[in-house]
């Protein structure tokens, strides 16, 4: 419980700085009274400023998962076309079949990602109305192309693009207004580096009102009031009260310490740092990244392990956790045969040093 910060890189929940823990040890207030609108007034422009939109930043009590069901109810008029390339764009296909929607489901290899040409040839045969993506898909480590992606989509003029931020925003780039994003979600134990029970999302004018149009957005994840209330600076239902109290302090640090932009550039250079360091290593350790370059996560990195070595990815978890430092083992399909090292939120460069370091130990005793 007393351990420095710096020794957890799960791919999520990320590690939370002390002072912001600290930050939710305020009293409670009425929340909806002059207090709690005051505080949603100031986490407004910086959350703004995170997700890089002029609209008004939806906040619920809840996992990213419940946004992931309010953009199928809101977004989705009869059909979805589903990128799946990995657990957690699966997800949004499964969700989108539990609330009656058509779904086509497009499986892609693990380790890859959608391609902008082929959303397009895939919106034109199957004439889904709305395309979910996930940005940076943390099982495997992928990052796709969002910003082609969107520009495709908008190449249709009423198909809605439903985007899982969830391991990407706060990391790296999401232009969620300039690449016309229809609905962007995160969850507040990513890249935010807050505890979790948070979901937080940005809806355009125009998906919007397509949910006025809809029938079956059921009650807590109906993106309208949601709207309607943040722009009087309140929620529509309990908002997490202590949990608002630490992403005011996250945003004000970050607004501190050089904005999002550096914060961006920050996430970058540790990916970078895992990428020369695979590259250094990787023929003399037998491991290499899973995705492709150009197409790898800046907050999750996900590492393939000689085929039919002893050593599975969750032995080299365990490993690692015997030396005080936790990763991740493969997910799912990947479980044996990759690991996975999380470096979002406020690790450093050179806290991604000493995981490399204790890395290639584990890894060359086998």
């Amino acid at each position: 419980m007393t351990a420095p910060f710096g020794r957890f890189f799960l791919p999520g929940p990320t590690e939370v700085l002390p002072e912001i823990l600290a930050a939710q040890d305020r009293p409670m207030m009425g929340h909806r009274g002059a207090g709690t609108e005051a505080l949603l007034g100031a986490i407004d422009p910086q959350l703004r400023a995170a997700f890089r939109t002029r609209e008004p930043v939806l906040i619920a009590a809840a996992s990213a998962t419940g946004f992931m069901e309010a953009a199928i109810r809101n977004g989705v008029r009869k059909k979805v076309l589903c990128c799946v390339n990995g657990a957690f764009s699966k997800r949004f296909a499964t969700i989108a079949a539990a609330c009656d929607k058509a779904v086509h489901l497009q499986e892609i290899p693990l380790g890859e990602t959608a391609e902008a040409d082929q959303v397009r040839k895939l919106l034109k045969e199957t004439g889904a109305d709305a395309v979910t993506v996930v940005h940076s898909e943390s099982a495997t480590g992928a990052l796709a192309p969002l910003a082609e992606i969107a520009a495709a989509v908008r190449e249709f003029d009423d198909v809605m693009l439903l985007v899982d931020a969830v391991t990407s925003l706060a990391a790296t780039p999401v232009e969620t207004d300039a690449w016309g994003l229809d609905f962007v979600l995160t969850g507040s134990q990513k890249a935010l580096a807050l505890p979790p029970g948070l979901a937080l999302g940005v809806a355009s004018a125009r998906l919007l009102e397509r949910a006025k149009t809809l029938p079956g957005r059921g009650i807590y994840f109906d993106l309208v009031p949601y709207d309607a209330e943040i722009r009087k600076r309140q929620t529509p239902y309990t908002p997490a009260l202590s949990l608002l109290y630490a992403l005011d302090a996250q945003l004000r640090r970050i607004a501190a310490t050089g904005g999002i932009e550096a914060r961006w550039a920050r996430h970058q250079a540790m990916q970078q740092r895992v990428e020369r360091w695979v590259a250094e290593k990787g023929k003399d350790l037998g491991i290499d990244f899973l995705p492709r370059a150009g197409r790898r996560s800046w907050t999750v990195s996900c590492i393939t392990l000689p085929a039919g070595g002893e050593l599975t990815g969750g032995a080299v978890a365990k490993r690692m956790e015997a030396r005080g430092i936790t990763i991740g083992a493969g997910y799912k399909a990947l479980k044996d045969t990759t690991f996975r090292i999380g470096h979002m939120g406020d690790h450093t460069v050179e806290g991604i040093e000493a995981v490399l370091g204790q890395l290639e130990e584990v890894l060359r005793r086998g």
